[in-house]
């Protein structure tokens, strides 16, 4: 389902009558018809401790008894704000409501009409709680919570769940992490189309203005943010690209170039993983593996895990604003919900569910990453890829130029159009990617879980990217992305080699797949992805402000004495 026909739907959704909308709502989502009513309190001002209202809506059965509470706190607007972020928003309340919820929505701070400055993920532990307490005082909340969110709406929900315990009963994180500096400074690198394109949504709905978006900007949506900050992903140095797409300077922007150290105070004052594993509260994570935040996710799932809980797990072939991974969202959430507040039978599946990509079916497993067998598929020369030890062949080599970056095409993208799988024969062809390919395979390859790349590599600089990327070659010649990773290399990086190489390994992400027989593995080397990494400029100098760029002479070694290899999961 396109961007365009998903905000239709939701518009459609919010503005047909309730016995329509609870009929629509049904078949969508494979429930039940809903039971009650619903009444909607809007525009309620939540005072905050330094005097700052965040405006919420309250939406609840309209009928007499006690109901737990659905927590959603938003930078997206909500019911009274149009766009297709309300309207889904606001949507999903009165499918709560109208199944015995209360569901409170609000704003957070600096967003529409919510008081205060928008400082992103800065104050969302002290705002949550603040409205936490609020709730407390509110004579229908019965002393039941539940969170439930995707993205930013994800990272609000972990900013309290410590603290929001014994409340908190029940948790769903989508497509989120508890911590989101590895986001804007992936692998050491800077997520320019990520941040570059949030920047613009968030100042173009809700931002300094405080302007919500018009009905066609809504239809829009983010393919017109996407195309607004196009022209500003080849601007150095980077800290003009906010003034490049935007017309003017975006503090938060400016922030994030400058606080390049994930460990340093601006970025732990954000970072809640140190209390995600006291958090007793169940929790379903739900993500997908064209997903920019999976990593995120999963670190925290397994941080679960580990201190003895009972997370589950549902990964599909989304990308992050996919409209089936929102469906599915709602679905789930909802499931949730009724089995761990309303006493509900549990779903009849088993904890973690798997999407797997070419056999375009769902399995189900105990836990994450699945059993699995480590098979290692060696480089080897004239470009081939197999599971034999290579023996004597020449290096490979390529030169990457940051004036011309590889660029990425499809992946983990925060717009969807861009993202996801996609036939990568347009980028094969350049020069600055080498392509090692598999015979064709003779029975069906399962794998599940986190890929690996070990390579032997020598580089013109010390400043320098590798990057891998693990492709679906089809019998028709389509080259179709399934996962992919970068390591940005800086001096001492890598275990030098007697002759001087590197060998480094770099994380390929995670995947389910099935190769087909009859279909070819592939892997692609190269030193860039742009503008999903920013590109490096071959000088180490500060991220925000360098300008000068040289290219780098790039060598991949592939013999008995550098076994370089991709390690893939292979299941039964």
């Amino acid at each position: 389902m396109s961007h365009r026909r998903t905000v239709l739907a939701a518009a459609g959704l919010a503005l047909a009558s309730p016995g329509v909308r609870r009929w629509l709502w049904a078949r969508l989502l494979g429930l039940p018809p809903a039971r009650y009513g619903v009444r909607a309190s809007r525009d309620i001002a939540v005072p905050m401790p330094d005097g700052a209202r965040l405006m919420t809506d309250h939406y609840a059965p309209s009928a007499p008894g006690a109901f737990p509470t659905i927590l959603i706190r938003t930078p997206y607007g909500k019911w009274t704000e149009a766009g297709l972020f309300g309207l889904v928003w606001g949507a999903f309340s009165r499918l709560l409501a109208a199944r015995g919820y209360h569901v409170v929505i609000q704003l957070t701070r600096g967003r529409y009409t919510s008081g205060g400055t928008f400082d992103p993920l800065a104050d969302e532990a002290a705002d949550g709680m603040a409205t936490l307490e609020w709730l407390k005082a509110q004579p229908w909340f019965n002393g039941s919570l539940g969170t439930w969110g995707a993205s930013y709406l994800g990272y609000v929900q972990w900013a309290i769940a410590a603290d929001a315990q014994p409340l908190l009963k029940a948790m769903v994180p989508i497509v989120t992490g508890a911590q989101l500096g590895s986001l804007t400074h992936p692998d050491g690198a800077f997520g320019l189309d990520t941040l570059l394109a949030w920047t613009a949504i968030t100042e173009l709905q809700g931002g300094d203005t405080r302007r919500s978006p018009s009905w066609r900007e809504s239809i829009a949506g983010p393919d017109a943010a996407q195309r607004l900050v196009e022209q500003a992903f080849q601007h150095l140095p980077l800290a003009e690209a906010d003034q490049r797409a935007l017309g003017r300077t975006v503090t938060f922007y400016q922030d994030w170039l400058q606080h390049t150290d994930l460990r340093g105070p601006y970025w732990q004052q954000r970072d809640h993983t140190a209390h995600v594993a006291d958090v007793a509260a169940p929790a379903h994570f739900i993500s997908g593996w064209y997903d920019l935040i999976q990593r995120e996710l999963l670190a925290d799932y397994e941080a679960l895990r580990r201190a003895g809980r009972a997370p589950y797990l549902t990964i599909g072939p989304w990308a992050h604003t996919s409209p089936q991974l929102v469906l599915a969202s709602l679905r789930e959430g909802l499931r949730w919900f009724d089995w761990h507040m309303k006493g509900a039978a549990p779903p009849a599946r088993r904890p973690v569910r798997l999407f797997f990509i070419g056999a375009n079916v769902w399995r189900e497993f105990g836990s994450w990453p699945p059993p699995a067998r480590t098979t290692a598929w060696f480089l080897q020369g004239e470009a081939g890829l197999a599971p034999t030890q290579p023996g004597i062949a020449a290096p490979d080599h390529y030169r990457y130029d940051p004036a011309d970056p590889t660029p990425a095409l499809g992946g983990a993208r925060l717009v969807g159009p861009l993202g996801g799988p996609r036939d990568q024969r347009p980028i094969e062809a350049r020069p600055d990617i080498l392509c090692y390919t598999s015979a064709p395979l003779d029975r069906d390859l399962d794998i599940a879980g986190p890929v690996r790349l070990v390579l032997f590599v020598r580089s013109s600089l010390e400043h320098t990217d590798f990057l891998g990327r693990l492709c679906d070659v089809h019998p028709d010649g389509r080259s179709i992305n399934l996962c992919d990773g970068l390591l940005r290399l800086t001096p001492g990086a890598g275990e030098r080699q007697p002759d001087g190489s590197l060998r480094i390994e770099i994380g390929l992400w995670n995947i389910a797949a099935r190769f087909r027989r009859g279909h070819c593995i592939r892997l692609h080397v190269a030193s860039g992805a742009h503008p999903r990494w920013s590109r490096n400029l071959g000088y180490g100098d500060p991220l925000a402000d360098a300008t000068r760029a040289r290219a780098a002479d790039q060598t991949v070694y592939h013999d008995a004495a550098h076994p370089s290899a991709l390690l893939l999961p292979t299941i039964a």
